[in-house]
């Protein structure tokens, strides 16, 4: 059983496997990555009952554009229907949407609504649902090091006063807590380029199973790991 008083306040989550899924039944790999956005909302439901305050899910990474251009436009036809469709249950739950990464290079149709999903919830207490779209941490980390460069070209700060709360604040997670715990799908034991800053101290979780077969149930079990989890942060 888990702990309700100890549940963590950010899971972030590689949702792994949609492909294969997809292919142990003989289907197109657009299937897999549909059924996954459906395991998706149900994780989203659970994190925002459990009262899980931060939910983070790999969407698309800056590597996934070297997929075929049809499974690409596909998994953005995909968000848009999920966004679309899911918008009005999101913001009546409370739920506030977020978005980490270069969104603004995806589709036009898929900015637009991604924007109306920020705009709507925006104001909303809930679970923070942190949506990982174009996102890369080598890129990320990069992207937050040029930004102080530039602050030190411009004779706004020096080089040697920069600290790691500076590079972190220049983040797509700037605000947000560093996660408590990863949890990766379909037996791969890797982060993917995935929150290389923030993992720094993130207890993970791995399971074999697919991620379009992954319930609350499962989601519960993987806290129940965590809970039963002795972190230590570089100490004894």
């Amino acid at each position: 059983m888990i702990d309700l008083e100890k549940i963590p306040a950010h899971i972030a989550i590689i949702m792994d496997g949609n492909g294969r899924w997809a292919q142990n039944r003989n289907l197109p790999r657009l299937a897999g990555h549909n059924a996954g956005m459906i395991a998706m909302k149900e994780i989203v439901k659970a994190a925002s009952s459990l009262g899980v305050h931060h939910l983070t899910v790999y969407a698309f990474s800056t590597e996934n554009w070297r997929r075929t251009t049809e499974e690409v436009t596909g998994i953005f036809k995909l968000l848009i229907i999920y966004v679309e469709k899911e918008l009005n249950e999101l913001h009546q739950n409370n739920i506030k949407v977020r978005i980490l990464g270069d969104y603004e290079k995806l589709p036009a149709d898929a900015v637009k609504s991604l924007e109306r999903s920020l705009k709507t919830t925006k104001d909303n207490t809930g679970l923070q649902f942190n949506i990982a779209l174009n996102y890369g941490g080598r890129d990320e980390i990069l992207r937050s090091v040029k930004k102080l460069a530039k602050e030190v070209e411009m004779g706004r700060m020096k080089a040697d006063a920069i600290t790691e709360e500076d590079i972190a604040n220049n983040l797509y997670t700037y605000g947000i807590p560093d996660p408590d715990m990863i949890i990766r799908t379909s037996g791969e034991m890797r982060l993917s380029n995935y929150l290389l800053w923030q993992s720094a101290y993130s207890e993970f979780v791995f399971t074999d199973m697919l991620w379009p077969d992954f319930t609350r149930e499962d989601f519960e079990m993987t806290i129940e790991v965590f809970q039963n989890r002795k972190r230590r942060f570089g100490g004894r």
